[in-house]
């Protein structure tokens, strides 16, 4: 049924596709046509188009997305294993909120099977109802958004691509553990919103921190189930995005890398594009950005650590007041640290579970400096 919401793949790219090689990529994706829906059960990335710009009144009139399937089938892919589908669009409900329900389903089934949907959207508040669909998971949501601006803005009956975060925070049911920003310029950012992203003990990093060490970012995708692109975040010099000229953001490599450190991930498991301008220019970065995080699910290292701890060595570094416990993986010399729970509070969480940091943070704890990403989650726990 919840299929049911999704419009066949224009015929335009299936016709595009029979002329390429067998080597390409669109050769190797099962498409959703007039005549035939891809066996589900066979897939594990599946691609979605949502035709659906409402949400930001400077948006264009249509959403348009025959550009980025010809650039991203025209690839070559790499040496893969999962197999990828093509689902086709949900077009424009007769409300916004109509559309929001249908993503919703879709998103929802499909991370319910194991399959990890790359959204390809409007605007950015498509990012609410990917949120909604893991509501029936009776788990807590960790999103991560990159984005040059924080979108909360003021809580209000109709969400917008400014102000989706807000809705996100105070809608029920609440199932948000943790918000993270990455690349947010602080002029684009009233000092209020930053105030309350520190308030809430969420994570922001401004733009200038990721660019000088873009491996600041990687233990935040491997805490994210969400991850939320706005193309707004990238400078037009590398997006091709001169109609609303960005003069400072990620260049191409930078969120080429960032996509891949989401695709690596081993817990993310829905990934949302928004924001284009519709043109081949832009379409051709946002190609590259999906098959970059394709290349990361690919390589994923299957380590979620919240089961067996056999495989990683346990350090103890004693504090004054605390003791940390952390955990180096044999297999990718990636770090966490323990936390414990009050499963009273988060009874949808683990009494004792595993945050990701970094080697450095293991080194300030070493220093006796509390690692920043520890204390938060911390307070988290006790609010």
């Amino acid at each position: 049924m919840e299929f049911d919401f999704l419009s066949p793949v224009d015929s335009e790219i299936i016709q595009f596709v029979s002329g390429l090689s067998t080597q390409h990529l669109g050769c190797k994706v099962s498409f959703h046509t007039d005549k035939d829906f891809p066996d589900i059960d066979k897939i594990k990335i599946a691609i979605i188009g949502v035709l659906e710009n409402r949400g930001d009144t400077k948006a264009f009139d249509e959403v348009e997305l025959i550009a980025i399937r010809k650039e991203l089938y025209a690839l070559f892919p790499g040496n893969w294993q999962s197999s990828l589908a093509d689902l086709g669009d949900i077009i424009q409900g007769n409300s916004l909120e109509d559309t929001f329900y249908a993503l919703q389903k879709v998103v929802s089934k499909l991370i319910k099977k194991g399959i990890i949907p790359i959204i390809i959207g409007g605007t950015q508040d498509l990012t609410y109802p990917m949120y909604r669909a893991y509501d029936d998971l009776e788990q807590m949501v960790n999103l991560v958004s990159i984005d040059s601006k924080l979108d909360i803005g003021k809580h209000q009956d109709k969400i917008t691509a400014d102000s989706y975060l807000s809705k996100i925070i105070l809608d029920e049911p609440n199932n948000l553990f943790n918000y993270c920003n990455i690349g947010y310029q602080t002029y684009y950012n009233s000092q209020e919103e930053i105030d309350l992203v520190e308030k809430l003990y969420f994570d922001a990093y401004r733009l200038g921190e990721i660019s000088s060490n873009i491996s600041l970012s990687e233990p935040v995708f491997r805490d994210a189930d969400i991850v939320s692109i706005d193309l707004n975040s990238v400078k037009s010099s590398s997006s091709g995005n001169l109609t609303s000229f960005i003069p400072n953001g990620f260049d191409g490599k930078e969120i080429c890398g960032l996509s891949r450190y989401a695709g690596i991930s081993d817990r993310v498991s829905s990934l949302g594009i928004f924001n284009h301008n519709n043109s081949v220019a832009e379409a051709v970065l946002i190609s590259q950005i999906i098959w970059y995080f394709i290349e990361g699910v690919n390589f994923r290292s299957n380590e979620y650590p919240y089961g067996t701890r056999e495989n990683y060595i346990k350090y103890i570094v004693p504090l004054e007041t605390e003791e940390l416990i952390f955990y180096k993986s044999n297999k990718t010399d990636r770090w966490w640290i323990e936390i414990n729970y009050f499963a009273k509070q988060y009874n949808k969480l683990k009494k004792n579970t595993l945050l990701p940091c970094s080697h450095e943070e293991y080194l300030e704890a070493c220093n006796q400096e509390i690692p920043e990403r520890w204390w938060k989650a911390q307070r988290k726990n006790s609010i």
